[in-house]
């Protein structure tokens, strides 16, 4: 019964699930054991990138599953992403030691040009990984519980919540510029040389990374269809579609929305800890209002409500970044604002939804 409440009824998730464990098997062929002379041969700038777009896609499926499900509008997801970003790239700065410019083993460079004298405290325990991974998850987790709560409790919901959003990652975003705050200021956080004793640069490490980000991405994807699918899930569906009614006949709505607004911020945080090894550097620019807005353009592109839909989605719109910001750079911000306007007045249920109408007439 699990199974078939998980899968079966999700014809679309299960092609994605299959297209994303054959990527997971294919990349790692084509860039390690194909020859660079044979057409089928990646390069490892392209695992890289498709690196990237597989982190995008995890922040787009944790956007998701809080605004497609429980009707909760998040214009700054990118907080908790770029919290877990840095919480990698803390991390990674450690593991430098001496070998950064200034030789330095205990103080980043910038700390040591900046006349830092000695670590600060919220850098202790950086140096091992167990430690590190465990913030990836608990500072962003903790940030949207607190926010969250006072939120919730508050009865904020709509177009004010999306506001107070976008103004909470704005206000990181000024934070995380000034020097003082210890993160490495307007250049963040660069010149990464390990992880788990592995060189970052190194191909195979590139491999490794996808890899994980692929599997990472699936096992997502299962715990949200799990969780949609489940009792919780319905209760959530509830809210999102009469949050009144749901209120009176008895759900505490505010714990069922702040339990799911802190399950996504732990995967959002978890995206930005895997994006930041694979782009090699993290700094402020990631917590910038227009990112979240992005992101949120990706679960509306791909189809809100659907999961499988935002991975859709953050994969075409990347792409199509990609494309124009190479071979028409002064056009891709107008491409954006189109795409805004078209896929709101012409798809409001997105790529999905094309697809799910086609089905139904087929069927017809």
């Amino acid at each position: 019964m699990l199974t078939r409440r998980l899968f079966l009824s999700d014809w679309g998730g299960m092609t994605v699930l299959v297209l994303l464990l054959a990527m997971a098997v294919a990349v790692p062929y084509a860039n390690l054991v194909l020859p660079p002379e044979s057409p089928w041969h990646l390069s490892t700038y392209w695992v890289a990138l498709i690196g990237k777009f597989l982190t995008f896609a995890l922040l787009a499926l944790a956007i998701d599953l809080i605004w497609g499900y429980a009707g909760i509008l998040s214009l700054g997801h990118g907080a908790f992403f770029g919290l877990g970003g840095y919480a990698m790239g803390m991390y990674l700065t450690r593991q430098i030691g001496d070998r950064g410019v200034y030789g330095n083993p205990e103080l980043p460079d910038f700390m040591v040009f900046l006349s830092y004298e000695s670590l600060p405290w919220y850098w202790w325990g950086f140096d091992m990984f167990w430690f590190a991974m465990l913030m990836v998850v608990l500072v962003p987790g903790l940030l949207a519980l607190v926010f969250g709560w006072l939120a919730f409790r508050s009865r904020v919901t709509g177009v004010y919540f999306a506001i107070i959003t976008q103004a909470l990652v704005f206000a990181l975003m000024l934070a995380f510029f000034r020097n003082e705050m210890g993160f490495g200021g307007n250049n963040g956080l660069t010149d990464f040389k390990d992880i788990l004793g592995f060189p970052v640069q190194a191909r195979e490490t590139r491999v490794a990374l996808f890899v994980v980000s692929a599997l990472v991405l699936i096992l997502a994807y299962v715990a949200s269809r799990f969780i949609v699918t489940s009792r919780f899930g319905r209760v959530l569906i509830a809210v999102r579609d009469a949050e009144s009614r749901a209120r009176f006949s008895g759900y505490r709505v505010e714990h069922y929305k702040l339990w799911l607004f802190v399950f996504s911020a732990m995967l959002a945080g978890i995206a930005g800890a895997l994006y930041v090894p694979q782009v090699g550097i993290i700094n402020p620019g990631e917590f910038a209002p227009l990112r979240s807005i992005e992101a949120v353009l990706w679960v509306a592109v791909g189809g809100r409500g659907s999961l499988f839909g935002a991975i859709i989605g953050a994969f075409a719109v990347n792409g199509a970044k990609t494309w124009f910001t190479t071979a028409y750079p002064m056009v891709w911000l107008f491409a954006l604002g189109a795409l805004f306007v078209l896929v709101t007045v012409f798809l409001p249920r997105g790529l999905v939804g094309i697809f799910r109408r086609r089905r139904r007439e087929g069927g017809a």
